[in-house]
């Protein structure tokens, strides 16, 4: 999975209903409001995971892909856990 490195697994809660390019998903436990407009596929509905880099859906991706690049972003330490510390921080939704 090459992609692994340029985003963070998110599953997604909900999709907007007024904004269908807008989805709330859960990253480690923390909500957020992403752009999922420019995916090519069909739109993620709740229950799958997509792979989010600055607020955008890369791609979807399936819970084993999700686990891997966690299991991923936790082996590479420390810029992860800033990067959650600075997620959880934000009041952004």
């Amino acid at each position: 999975m090459t992609a692994v490195c340029l985003g963070i697994p998110g599953e997604v809660i909900e999709i907007s209903e007024e904004r269908p390019d807008l989805a709330k998903v859960s990253v480690s436990g923390v909500k957020r409001t992403i752009n999922i407009g420019l995916l090519e596929d069909d739109p993620p509905a709740p229950g799958e995971w997509v792979l989010i880099h600055v607020g955008f859906a890369l791609s979807k991706i399936d819970e084993q892909e999700a686990a891997a690049a966690l299991d991923f972003l936790e082996s590479i330490g420390k810029a992860y856990e800033d990067e959650m510390a600075a997620l959880l921080e934000s009041r952004i939704e």
